[in-house]
């Protein structure tokens, strides 16, 4: 079968893939794909309102441990970016060769991701001796929403170059 011009070079959407149950930047990553025409999976354990569109689907997964973390790892590859705070998911995410954005705009990426992880793995020690008391995520701020949306339109500028 024969290619017309056009198909041959023409390439798959990209796509926003949202780990939606924490996710403090939703109506960010609507208006800036819709800005960029990229693909929108919503996924959660449970429905979100999404908007009404062709490109924006909501994905309710089982609510067993894990589940929507397993279904987007599932659907990264080059042609995603992933929004999560989850650093295990963000591992996987990258090995699939996705793209991937913490709700603050700043970006897991081969160099940071295994220090991440060890960050992670001495909070949960720290926390485990602290018998509840203390700490958390630090407050998500006006200037995190918008290093966010700066994050997020580069990437997909970036994207849509390649």
């Amino acid at each position: 079968m024969r290619e017309t011009p056009n198909e041959c070079c023409v390439s798959a959407p990209v796509t926003i893939l949202v780990d939606a149950d924490a996710c403090p930047v939703k109506e960010e990553v609507y208006r800036v794909a819709d800005r960029h025409k990229a693909h929108v999976r919503v996924v959660s354990n449970s429905p979100f309102r999404v908007p009404v569109s062709e490109r924006v689907k909501r994905v309710v997964v089982s609510d067993s441990f894990d589940a929507a973390d397993d279904w987007i790892a599932e659907n990264a590859g080059p042609q995603a970016v992933v929004v999560t705070a989850d650093i295990l998911l963000a591992e996987r995410c990258l090995k699939a060769g996705a793209t991937v954005l913490r709700h603050d705009g700043r970006e897991f990426d081969a160099a940071s991701i295994g220090s991440a992880i060890a960050t992670r793995a001495i909070m949960e020690d720290l926390r485990a001796g602290m018998d509840g008391v203390g700490g958390g995520p630090p407050p998500f701020r006006k200037a995190d929403r918008s290093r966010f949306l700066q994050a997020l339109d580069r990437v997909l500028v970036g994207m849509g170059r390649g």
